[in-house]
């Protein structure tokens, strides 16, 4: 099943565990069954640490395999064959049980050992889904490091009945001791921050304790991380507060234009942000979300939803966007359960049905092209009277026999049963004339919309939303600086983000000066003749 080339950059992998390392895979007479055993061969056959144990008369899913050390019980399973985007998540599993260090802070560490209770979780995934390693990688590190946490990561596409059965509609699903935990990509930080009731409450005692920082920076996408970079080579004291570091960028599946970087994957890209970040001495505060912007003459106050409170003699502000919603009666209630934003992640789960896309720009084409390859028809809806995507786009569009576009289509409303999708309407613009298709899933790709609900009252916003900038990224509050697609700044792309973040972070490097400049200055005197 693996290549040659693949093999031998495994088996170099592998020469890393210090450990005796067992696979249990609990089998049946099936094809996937085979499958699954021959790639476990494949690994045990790379290392001598590693020995493949082979059951047929145990009660688990059928085909999936354990991962752990012999005589202990480490509840990290996998009921899948995890190649494509989890077979990173298969050699890390390995590494780790293996004993290859865990690259955790030591607190983070310490905090997931000390979590009280039994948490049995069973994580959904498909395996073209760039958001499900972080989630099964998260899981597995929590079961390695806590023997009260159990971990089994599904492949949907080969266990239907279950998706069928529990409607799962959208991957990663996460469940928790049979019960949806959550939705969506999320990091260790994110997981103990809901599962440590606590947590909250130490997190903003630590970062009320923090000195003022000469530059504060809100948001960790491509603008933030390029602001904190630029920053910290000034050697001035510099942090870092986002809700997610890497931003939208993590739901990015292909960057194919950042100049000098032929192709890459959102994930990769901004795993490659962070660590660029944490080369230089950067405070990062992850998974915290700012709530308000409270000017002052000589500090600015970013205050977070824990309540905590940090403090900048300069602060940027690079919060980024996030997926523009239609906005009409059914898409909330059934996100998740027919509604969806990233084709990439759930387009396998509605293999063989019907969808609709929304949206005829790029990315609505590009979802469109790439859903047609897996579901049994997409039908594209665009607002305006012809679609605005880039003309190669659409002419792969136009070859696709299984896609039909409506342009002048308003969407009025996402219908369901009340559990799940079943269609859509929408009016024709020329006639005026409402429709209904039956349909299974819709895949919204509007646009985006900026984070700006927070900052209204307190700085200029635009009609849009978006923080008025200047030239130089100043706000109309001095000592605010705003960068990428939370600006007024046009084209909304990772390369743009990246530069309007150095440059925020110069105009606050030379705020900083002339503010101290100005404070050191003697007063004038008048002298009388």
């Amino acid at each position: 099943m693996l290549d040659a080339n693949l093999k031998t950059q495994l088996q170099a992998y592998l020469e890393k565990i210090t450990q005796p390392i067992e696979i249990v895979a609990s089998l049946d007479d099936g094809d996937k069954s085979r499958e699954l055993a021959e790639l476990l061969k494949e690994i045990a056959g790379l290392s001598e640490r590693i020995t493949l144990i082979e059951r047929r008369d145990d009660d688990e899913r059928k085909p999936s395999f354990t991962i752990n050390r012999p005589g202990e019980n480490i509840g990290i399973r996998f009921a899948a064959i995890p190649l494509g985007h989890e077979f990173t998540s298969l050699v890390l599993a390995l590494l780790q049980v293996g004993g290859h260090p865990i690259k955790l802070d030591a607190d983070v560490i310490e905090q997931i050992k000390n979590l009280d209770g039994d948490f049995s979780f069973e994580t959904y995934v498909s395996l073209s889904c760039q958001n499900c390693p972080e989630v099964v990688q998260a899981l597995n590190v929590m079961s390695l490091l806590n023997p009260r946490i159990r971990q089994v990561t599904i492949d949907g596409a080969l266990f239907e009945d279950e998706v069928e059965k529990r409607q799962v509609m959208a991957v990663p699903t996460v469940y928790l001791n049979g019960e949806v935990f959550g939705q969506g990509r999320m990091s260790v930080e994110e997981f103990l921050a809901k599962l440590d009731s606590n947590a909250g409450q130490r997190d903003a005692e630590k970062l009320n304790a923090r000195e003022p920082y000469d530059v504060l920076i809100v948001g960790g996408g491509p603008a933030g991380a390029a602001a904190a970079i630029y920053a910290a080579r000034k050697g001035i004291r510099t942090g870092v507060v986002a809700e997610r570091f890497g931003g939208q960028v993590l739901d990015t599946l292909a960057i194919e234009n950042f100049i000098s970087v032929k192709e890459t994957e959102g994930p990769k890209f901004a795993t490659a942000l962070e660590e660029h970040v944490k080369a230089y001495d950067v405070d990062i505060m992850n998974v915290q979300r700012a709530e308000a912007l409270v000017p002052g003459a000589k500090l600015i106050e970013v205050k977070l939803a824990n309540g905590g409170v940090l403090k900048g003699r300069s602060v940027i502000l690079a919060t980024g966007a996030r997926w523009r919603e239609v906005n009409v009666p059914g898409e909330r209630q059934y996100r998740n359960q027919g509604v969806a934003y990233c084709p990439h992640c759930d387009g396998p789960l509605f293999k063989g049905k019907r969808v609709s896309v929304i949206g005829g720009g790029n990315s609505g084409v590009e979802a469109a092209i790439d859903l047609a390859g897996l579901v049994e028809h997409v039908t594209l809806l665009e607002f305006a009277p012809e679609l605005r995507a880039d003309a190669v786009l659409q002419r792969k569009l136009n070859s696709l026999p299984n896609v039909t576009v409506i342009t002048q289509a308003q969407t009025t409303e996402i219908t369901g049963d009340g559990k799940k999708v079943n269609g859509l309407k929408y009016k024709d613009r020329q006639s005026g004339e409402e429709r209904h298709i039956e349909l299974e899933g819709v895949f919204v790709q509007i646009g985006l919309v900026p984070n700006t609900e927070w900052l209204k009252g307190t700085l200029a916003l635009s009609k849009h939303g978006e923080i008025e900038v200047d030239a130089k990224g100043r706000t109309s509050v001095p000592g605010v600086f705003a960068a990428g697609d939370v600006t007024t700044v046009p084209y909304k792309q990772i390369i743009i983000a990246a530069g309007d973040g150095a440059k925020a972070a110069l105009s606050a490097f030379d705020h900083l000066i002339r503010s101290s400049v100005e404070a050191e200055e003697p007063e004038t005197v008048a002298v009388s003749a």
